[in-house]
């Protein structure tokens, strides 16, 4: 089984900066959570309302945590949230080294599965600045009015950050 970097923590952390900076030095490959957005048709009020539950942790699991732990190069399709629907796959190869990134990445219902936790942070005010340069006001807004919430929800509950290795 691959050492694996799970790194969580807030929209336009800079998340995906790191995880990034981490595969060059690792030459790993990298995993992005926000290919497992909940398809629509699992979208209720009932999944929404749970927390971490607009990831679909279930199709995470059994495609990537599942096949890391086999050893063996794997794929799996990922979430276009552009058109709501999955799209291309994602082809990973067997590495000594593979980072896990995004949102939810420590979700408790994915076990102990990462060798180090990051969690990573952000000033509010810094992250609506960079909400707003990486997605504009009219992508941004949702950001502000429903997925941070929701974030911080799932943050709050499963205490995500106080269970990080490092928080950044």
């Amino acid at each position: 089984m691959p050492y694996i970097i799970a790194i969580d923590g807030r929209a336009a952390s800079g998340k995906t900066s790191l995880a990034e900076q981490l595969a060059a030095s690792f030459d790993a490959p990298i995993v992005h959570l926000d290919d497992f957005f909940l398809p629509l048709e699992m979208r209720t009020e009932k999944r929404l309302n749970e927390p971490g539950g607009n990831v679909h942790y279930e199709r995470f699991k059994a495609e990537v945590i599942d096949k890391l732990k086999a050893g063996e190069d794997f794929s799996y399709q990922r979430f276009d949230c552009k058109t709501k629907a999955l799209a291309d796959f994602v082809q990973v190869k067997k590495s000594p080294v593979v980072i896990v990134e995004g949102s939810y990445s420590h979700h408790p219902y994915f076990g102990d599965y990462a060798d180090l936790k990051i969690f990573k942070t952000v000033d509010p005010d810094e992250q609506w600045r960079r909400i707003l340069v990486r997605n504009g006001e009219a992508w941004g807004q949702p950001f502000k009015d429903k997925w941070i919430p929701l974030e911080e929800k799932y943050f709050e509950y499963f205490k995500i950050k106080e269970s990080a290795d490092i928080v950044l």
